[in-house]
Formats: structure tokens, sequence, C-alpha cells
């Protein structure tokens, strides 16, 4: 098996910037695992692409987007009609945020 081109030691630091709690275990495994993803990207990157043109998309599609044209809006009623709960003109959700303001 060809040596790993990431080490514990980086896994630990993604994980730390990521705030992921990681075993021993899934740290030793996540290195394993992406040492092998980057083996087989370093494969790829043997494969003589000059002469493939860069794609945006898989597809053959120029701008399918609809054209931009000025409509009238649904309106308050019809906005909020199938919303679960409403103070008649405005969604109501469910609070996130204590009363103090404080995160």
């Amino acid at each position: 098996m060809a040596q790993n081109k990431i080490d514990i030691e980086q896994v630990k630091q993604v994980a730390k910037l990521a705030r992921l709690d990681l075993t021993e275990a899934e740290i030793s495994q996540f290195t394993t695992q992406l040492g092998a993803i980057l083996e087989y990207v370093e494969k790829l990157n043997q494969l003589d692409t000059s002469k493939v043109e860069p794609l945006a998309h898989c597809l053959p599609i120029n701008n399918c987007l609809r054209a931009d044209e000025v409509k009238e809006s649904l309106g308050t009623d019809k906005t909020v009609t199938n919303a679960p709960q409403t103070d008649g003109r405005f969604f109501l959700v469910p609070r996130i945020l204590e009363e103090s303001g404080g995160f």
C-alpha cells in the first residue's frame, strides 16, 4: 500500500477546525480513507487532459432559464394561505433566540 498523503495530525486539525469531536478510532479510519481518496486523485492527475475541453454542465444546455418578466405578485392573502400559523399578515415561526438576546 502506498504511503498516505495525509497524516493523523492533519485529520485532527481539520476535525478541530470543523468542531468535530472524533474518537481515536474515527481519526485513524478517516486518515486511511482520506489517504485512499488522495491516492485516487493522484492517479487522475496522471491523465492527459490537455485536449479535453472544460465544461460547466454535462449536457449541451445553453441558458435554459425563463425570461425575467415583471408579473403581479400573489398578494398577502394567497401567500400565507398554506402557512401552519399566521397572525393574518405574517408567518408565525417558533422562537429560536432567548429573550436576553445573548447567544
